[in-house]
């Protein structure tokens, strides 16, 4: 199910652990903006056979990072202070979840986003992340957020 790939999109490249045992995660750049995508399994399910929530905050918070760490060159270490997330809709295994993210502002400390998941035209999760800008990683440290 997970080689059902829209066109465009490539595996995102050095991230961690965690995250590769969830994805894979893939991402392409649409208009000098980032948007990160899934394709819904059976793994990634509850007991009522939808999409757990904890994967839709985890790939809400996954993209935030990811373009947070992408929107500065170099790119710039972060962390998640906060997240706020209002589930709209679920998703169903087959389907491929979008994550648009917005930043809002990005200062000296911290930086504020919004994150948008969609299935096709589907809104199904809006999240809110404040995050710490964090030292330039060491090389073995080094991910894509």
């Amino acid at each position: 199910m997970s080689d059902n790939i829209p066109a465009g999109f490539t595996p995102i490249p050095h991230l961690g652990h965690y995250l590769m045992q969830l994805g894979p995660f893939h991402w392409k750049r649409e208009g000098g903006c980032i948007v990160v995508g899934l394709r819904i399994e059976e793994r990634h399910t509850n007991t009522r056979g939808i999409v757990h929530g904890g994967m839709l905050v985890t790939l809400a918070d996954s993209a935030l990072g990811i373009v947070l760490y992408n929107s500065r060159t170099p790119p710039q270490p972060i962390v998640t202070v906060s997240l706020t997330t209002d589930f709209i809709e679920s998703a169903l295994p087959g389907d491929w979840v979008e994550a648009h993210v917005d930043i809002l502002r990005i200062g000296s400390r911290l930086a504020y986003a919004n994150c948008h998941l969609h299935v096709g035209e589907r809104r199904i999760l809006r999240a809110s992340g404040v995050f710490a800008l964090m030292p330039p990683a060491k090389p073995k440290e080094e991910s894509e957020g």
